[in-house]
């Protein structure tokens, strides 16, 4: 009972302390509703209307195609990445590859399905051979990168697609072997130009091989395209 009475005896004055009223307390702690307030009602797109959501996201798409078109060093597929671009110029090669061949008793063209398969999953096992050797690039903005490189081989499909129109004879081979020749190419140097900073360099030349294979698979198949007569 003593125990407890000196141990409660230190705090016995402490009822008779009063805190005065003039005393200040420093710092702010008022919620700021100025500047930052602004800021995420401009980052907010909730009222945003459909349209200007649409025309933003298609100028988005727009920009990294002309990024592709001038390859160089740059983190502008990067920086904000998407899976529009690449989704669309797959459609648009396994359509062009398809078409033709649908119709076809032998099939001899690539069918759509298989297309799609071989660019996705191409882009996928690129991007975990990637990550596995030591890359710093996040998985999708290796999908985005990869995906928007198919542009100019998508272009060389075109091409080689009004090539054949007017025959398929030694010229016209020749024509279309210079123009996928030329397009694969640049798939190959402007995701390596995108995907360069990325990577270890004393392993780049792992992570250039499987993404120079996989543009020489989709050029051959689109050389080796001849439309069902």
């Amino acid at each position: 009972m003593a125990a407890a009475e000196e141990a409660s005896r230190p705090f016995a004055g402490l009822s008779e302390v009063s805190i005065s009223e003039d005393i200040t307390v420093e710092g702010d702690i008022s919620v700021p509703v100025g500047p930052s307030t602004r800021r995420d009602d401009e980052l907010s797109t909730l009222d945003e209307p459909v349209r200007e959501t649409i025309l933003r996201d298609l100028r988005a798409v727009g920009n990294k195609f002309v990024h592709v078109l001038y390859p160089k060093r740059s983190t502008a597929l990067l920086r904000d990445w998407d899976l529009w671009g690449p989704l669309l110029l797959c459609v648009t090669l396994a359509l062009l590859l398809q078409a033709g061949a649908a119709d076809s008793d032998d099939q001899g063209g690539p069918q759509f399905a298989e297309v799609f398969v071989i660019i996705w999953f191409g882009s996928i096992i690129i991007t975990l051979n990637s990550k596995l050797l030591g890359g710093t690039i996040s998985f999708f903005q290796s999908l985005c990168v990869l995906g928007y490189c198919i542009l100019p081989l998508t272009a060389a499909m075109a091409v080689c697609r009004i090539v054949l129109v007017g025959g398929s004879g030694t010229v016209s081979f020749a024509v279309r072997l210079v123009v996928v020749t030329a397009s694969f190419g640049w798939s190959t140097f402007a995701s390596t130009a995108f995907l360069a900073d990325s990577q270890p360099p004393d392993r780049k030349a792992l992570v250039v091989y499987p993404v120079f294979l996989f543009y020489f698979v989709i050029g051959w198949m689109i050389l080796t395209f001849s439309p069902s007569q």
